[in-house]
């Protein structure tokens, strides 16, 4: 995440910043907001991963009491509809409500990600492709073909780079929602 600016394109669009409430708007007495999770400092504010339930990362901008009344700052601009829907996933799973599913990815695309991610990580500790196809779908569906011409040699190649593309930045565009033209 970037630490340097706020809202930049480098920063995942499902953040939810939040922002000491004004008088005028605290309708009822508010509870805090507590067991959020650990806090972590930056120059943007406080962040903090919530993992209960709905995993929502939040930041308490700067002079912010995350023990006082809160609210949610939303940007208007092309995410805020994402933004929107991770306030509403982190709000009903705070008020013990059953959230909507992310809708950023689908099924198929979680598994890939996985998938890219745990071959990266093969690759990262010196494995070989046959080893990470091994360890992705198992020796005897590997064993099935010859490897040099195996279809799942190209798959574990493709998923490396894949998992390139998206270490080196490339998965912020699965986390915003796609628009159409």
């Amino acid at each position: 995440m970037a630490q340097d600016v706020l809202w930049s394109p480098d920063v995942d669009p499902a953040v939810v910043p939040l922002i000491g409430a004004p008088d005028f708007l605290i309708s009822t007495p508010a509870a805090p907001l507590t067991g959020l999770g650990v806090d972590h400092d930056s120059p943007e504010g406080c962040h903090i991963v919530h993992s209960a339930g709905v995993v929502t990362q939040l930041l308490l901008l700067p002079g912010s009491d995350p023990h006082g009344p809160l609210a949610a700052l939303i940007p208007l601009d092309a995410d805020t509809l994402g933004r929107i829907e991770a306030l509403t996933r982190f709000w009903r799973n705070l008020q013990g409500r059953p959230a909507p599913s992310d809708t950023r990815m689908t099924p198929q695309q979680r598994r890939r990600f996985r998938l890219m991610m745990q071959a990266a990580d093969g690759h990262s500790n010196s494995a070989s492709y046959r080893d990470i196809a091994i360890a992705l779908y198992g020796f005897k569906r590997v064993a099935a073909d010859p490897w040099k011409t195996s279809a799942l040699r190209d798959a574990v190649i493709g998923l490396v780079e894949g998992a390139t593309v998206m270490i080196a930045g490339g998965y912020l565009q699965i986390l915003r929602h796609r628009r159409r033209s």
